[in-house]
């Protein structure tokens, strides 16, 4: 179970100096070290007289084709490699990965860098000129948000660079390029400047006309030969300890982590993000690409655009061992993506983390130490453009149960811990250890229960792992499968039924009541929250079929350590009246009704001090959140007047709840949603709390949503307010402000409307306090309406009806730059989020005495 919550309570640049100098010449080390200037005619990384604010915009067909943006400043050029070029729209954001300081001689260089170097490819400067920072560019670069005017010959007009807070084991920073709304800007409607303009400004020549007269990168044979000169072993160290000359294996098995209960502790670990996805080993003989499983299987054809993306690397031979995942819009590896992608998506989604090398250009390197071998893995993949198919899977050195408890916050699965000092070594064994933020693993089918809601679908499913060559039971998973997916498996299970029990012993009568046995012949996924102590899961949930795994592989990873679930939540659920408890509520994960009510007895200590005894506005969608949904304030035909009560809040009438088992009447009736008052029932109309809702209009990005939090945060403290902040479960974050109830809600709405409109006089190319969507483009709309009576805001720790299944979740203000979405946290990963917090991100909620000042503008 998880933890108990602590109770609810513009100007020129200066002249460079001496230091500045020798600073930006020190800049230039890593330039260098990427360079062997033997081989590349790019300039040296030597010191050259400054000569303003200069810019260039190079075009450069490297692996990927994109444009490199440098700014000249303190005696280097910074560096910013925009993905996708820049655009004259405003509002298009373009991501700009920082790169290595080039030297000023850099501005001018254009020609063909051989392969096998880094970047290596053909470049053009594709515009020059001046750019004008605002304010102190030293300042706004430090702190990653610089505005400027471009001077250019294609390029004018006013800019933005902004720095985005990177994925977890990113390596560079990320950026986004924005062009402001000026007389420079173009319309979506207008001709891409990127189109218009394919010429170097210094020759006249395209690209393709450069690399033609170069000479390199003319056709496959001549990049191969090139790919096994001298340059190609720049990239690389020349020799690695344990290497060893070597042919190219068919396949090897590969190495597995042994699950732990904690992560280890040393400075002899290496930890990375443990992946969602599918173990994939990539084998590159010649051109042809191979990706096989962890068993051997040829799944090249599954994961086409991987193998197309590696090709692409031009590695004459290599075995890569890595995972392919799909990414959620919060950046986490999720299996139940994946899948989908695989059934109806094109693949591009698709993402391939290379945690290993095995084998590069006649070199067997299993024998070498895993720090070598991913050493010579990232200098293969250094050049490689951020946010495409092929990511090096970074790691980290600090304490891995530090590492695990960050992870887990964050929402993701947990951390992989290896032995950095360590060969390859294949099976499972203690080089390799995986600290999990959730308990999950393959479990066998054995059976089905049909679905009580639907014809033709799989209601449950009977589970069961082998244990000394016999299938033993470990009990049902009835939620976490997509109508489709219930109908599905309802269809192939059919076919493989059997008359009796697979399972080794027979079951008692009410263990195998009403069910269907098959073959086991299929494994699934299924993430649970821990082993009772007769060796039962509790609350599975179904992730997925495992195509990859042999079903007599298929063992308990760990020893039952658990023990029945007495709390009084389990006990008031088993109490609880669910009718048709296998009906789909989220149809994109396959939440059903019991997987919501087993979610909120989960934290139900979270939820509950925020909703009981207060007016509820109660959004219901009893068919699912892709059915109709309605909002309902009032009590309704066949209430349970036990445990949802009808209320009187002056004239108006509303309903309420005062424990759990209210709770699990509001998902009985469909309610995905709970919106309570900003009061308690015992001082209806004195509010306790204010909601700012920060709501971002089209072209406002997630770090836009985050300042704006910050900023409504800065407002409030300046007027001696303190307030909390948490994700809406949608597109954005609300600042909550709790009160004595003293002020009236006439006098409360006023005070929000007031600092709504301060914020936006102070700042109203960001902010709008208008509802109106032609105001919002490109600006957060706060609104304050949410603060009148009568009005709501979802509650803490309530779930939405939006794709997902996404929870509005308190965070602390520390670690709000580490978010990167408001829906990053769902029913799929909050549990584990509340287990591994050490404190109540809102703790002091309750405590906070405060009240409205008579003004919410700044003196």
């Amino acid at each position: 179970m998880v933890a108990v919550p602590p109770r609810l309570k513009t100007r020129k640049a200066p002249s460079r100096s001496r230091a500045t100098t020798k600073r930006a010449s020190g800049s230039l080390a890593t330039y260098r070290a990427k360079r062997d200037f033997s081989i590349t005619s790019e300039p040296k990384a030597a010191r050259a007289k400054s000569q303003g604010n200069r810019f260039v915009v190079q075009k450069h067909d490297a692996r990927r084709l994109h444009y490199d943006l440098r700014l000249e400043l303190d005696g280097v050029l910074k560096s910013w490699a925009v993905t996708r070029g820049p655009s004259l729209v405003p509002g298009e954001r373009r991501l700009s990965v920082h790169t290595e300081d080039h030297p000023l001689k850099y501005i001018d260089f254009e020609g063909v860098i051989p392969a096998g170097q880094y970047g290596g490819g053909t470049m053009i400067v594709w515009d020059q000129g001046r750019w004008i920072p605002e304010g102190d560019p030293h300042a706004d670069y430090a702190r990653g948000r610089l505005t400027f005017t471009l001077e250019g010959d294609r390029l004018k007009g006013k800019w933005h660079l902004v720095r985005t807070r990177g994925k977890p084991g990113e390596k560079n920073e990320q950026w986004l390029l924005l062009k402001s709304d000026d007389e420079a800007a173009r319309t979506s409607e207008d001709p891409d400047i990127l189109a218009q303009e394919t010429t170097s400004l210094k020759s006249g020549r395209s690209i393709e006309e450069l690399a033609a007269q170069g000479a390199i990168r003319v056709d496959h044979a001549a990049r191969e030969k090139v790919a096994r000169s001298k340059p190609q072993k720049s990239r690389r160290p020349l020799k690695v300890k344990g290497a060893k000359k070597g042919i190219l294996p068919a396949f090897v098995e590969p190495a597995l982590a042994q699950l732990v209960e904690s992560a280890p502790r040393g400075g002899t670990w290496l930890h990375e993000i443990k992946l969602d996805g599918y173990r994939m080993q990539a084998r590159i003989d010649a051109g042809q690409v191979q990706l096989l499983t962890r068993k051997g299987l040829d799944w090249t054809a599954k994961f086409k655009p991987i193998a197309n993306a590696l090709k692409e690397l031009k590695i004459p031979s290599a075995l890569l061992d890595g995972e392919i995942v799909v990414e959620d819009e919060a950046g986490v590896a999720s299996f139940s993506a994946l899948q989908q992608e695989l059934k109806g998506g094109k693949g591009e989604r698709f993402v391939y983390y290379v945690f290993d090398l095995l084998y590069l250009d006649g070199e067997d390197l299993r024998k070498a130490t895993l720090a070598d071998r991913k050493a010579v893995l990232r200098l293969l993949l250094d050049d490689l453009p951020q946010g495409g198919a092929i990511r090096f899977s970074e790691h980290l050195e600090e304490d891995g149960a530090t590492l695990v408890r960050h992870a887990c916050r964050m929402g993701l699965e947990g951390i992989i811990s290896k032995r950095a000092d360590q060969p390859y070594r294949s099976g499972r064994g203690d080089d390799w250890v995986k600290s999990k933020c959730t308990q999950r693993q393959e479990l066998v089918i054995a059976g089905y229960l049909p679905s009580s809601a639907s014809k033709k679908a799989v209601g449950s499913l009977v589970m069961g792992v082998y244990e000394a060559g016999k299938l033993i039971p470990v009990g049902r998973v009835g939620t976490g499968f997509t109508s489709e997916v219930a109908g599905a498996l309802y269809k192939t299970l059919t076919s493989i039924e059997i008359k009796a029990s697979p399972f080794a012993k027979k079951l008692p009568a009410t263990a195998s009541r009403g069910v269907k046995w098959v073959n086991p012949e299929l494994v699934a996924e299924v993430e649970f929250r821990g082993w009772t102590h007769d060796g039962m899961i509790r609350q599975g949930s179904f992730q997925g079929l495992r195509e990859d795994k042999d079903p007599r592989d298929v063992v308990r990873e760990t020893t039952v350590q658990g023990s029945r679930d007495t709390s009084p939540g389990a006990a008031i659920l088993e109490k609880a009246h669910l009718t048709h408890p296998d009906r789909v509520l989220w149809e994109d994960e396959g939440i059903t009704k019991l997987g919501l009510a087993e979610f909120y007895t989960e934290i139900s200590d979270w939820i509950l001090p925020h909703i009981v005894n207060r007016p509820l506005s109660l959004l219901r969608c009893p068919g699912g959140s892709q059915k109709e949904c309605f909002f309902q304030k009032h009590a309704w035909a066949g209430l349970d007047e036990d445990l949802i009560q009808r209320v009187r809040v002056g004239e108006d009438e509303a309903v309420a709840i005062q424990d759990l088992s209210g709770l699990f009447a509001l998902v009985q009736a469909g309610v995905l949603e709970i919106h309570p008052w900003g009061s308690t029932l015992k001082n209806p109309e004195k509010p306790d709390r204010l909601v700012f809702d920060l709501d971002p209009g089209e072209g406002v990005s997630w770090d836009g949503v985050v300042q704006g939090a910050i900023d409504v945060r800065d407002h409030l403290q300046g007027i001696s307010l303190e307030s909390f902040v948490k994700t809406s479960g949608g597109k954005g974050l609300h600042v909550v402000v709790p009160l004595r109830p003293k002020a009236s809600w006439e006098e409360a709405k006023e005070f929000a409307d007031s600092v709504a409109a301060a914020m936006t006089k102070a700042s109203p190319a960001l902010y709008t306090d208008t509802m109106a969507k032609r105001a919002r483009t490109g600006r957060i709309f706060i609104d304050y309406l949410r603060n009148g009576r009568g009005a709501t805001a979802v509650a803490p720790y309530s779930t939405r009806a939006r794709a997902g299944a996404p929870v509005s979740t308190p965070v602390t203000w520390e670690e709000l730059s580490t978010i990167r979405s408001g829906n990053q946290y769902r029913i799929s990963n909050l549990a584990a989020r509340l287990l591994h917090l050490q404190d109540d991100p809102w703790g002091e909620f309750g405590n906070i005495d405060q009240v409205i000042p008579k003004s919410g503008t700044r003196s």
